[in-house]
């Protein structure tokens, strides 16, 4: 994903970058996949302590980058191509590292076992 070849809103910095600046990191590490819906606009400013119409340019500024896709019944997704991973991907993922840190294993080594799995 490029940025915005044109200065515009995204030059201007504040809240509401840092929150685009939030979601897009998750986003291109794979930790939000494609297909993952985001917050409610509502539900992010309520978390970040924002006004809503902050969260809301920080959506749109995703949104115009190709980050997310908006749909009025569906919400904010992550776009097919922004996404590192596919949602379930990345769902499977978080749910291997909950339960490897529960049972105490070691993150070398379930990635060692991932890549023997992947090679066989």
């Amino acid at each position: 994903m490029n940025a915005p070849s044109t200065p515009g809103p995204a030059a201007d910095g504040g809240p509401a970058m840092d929150i685009y600046h939030q979601f897009r990191g998750l986003i291109v590490s794979g930790q939000l996949g494609a297909g993952e819906r985001l917050p409610t606009v509502r539900q992010t400013a309520a978390d970040l302590g924002v006004a809503a119409g902050t969260a809301a340019k920080a959506y749109k500024l995703l949104e115009h980058d190709g980050f997310v896709v908006t749909r009025t019944a569906a919400g904010t997704r992550v776009a097919e191509s922004a996404a590192v991973l596919p949602g379930t991907i990345v769902r499977r993922i978080r749910d291997l590292a909950a339960e490897a840190e529960a049972s105490g294993s070691g993150l070398d080594d379930v990635v060692n076992a991932l890549r023997a799995v992947w090679r066989s």
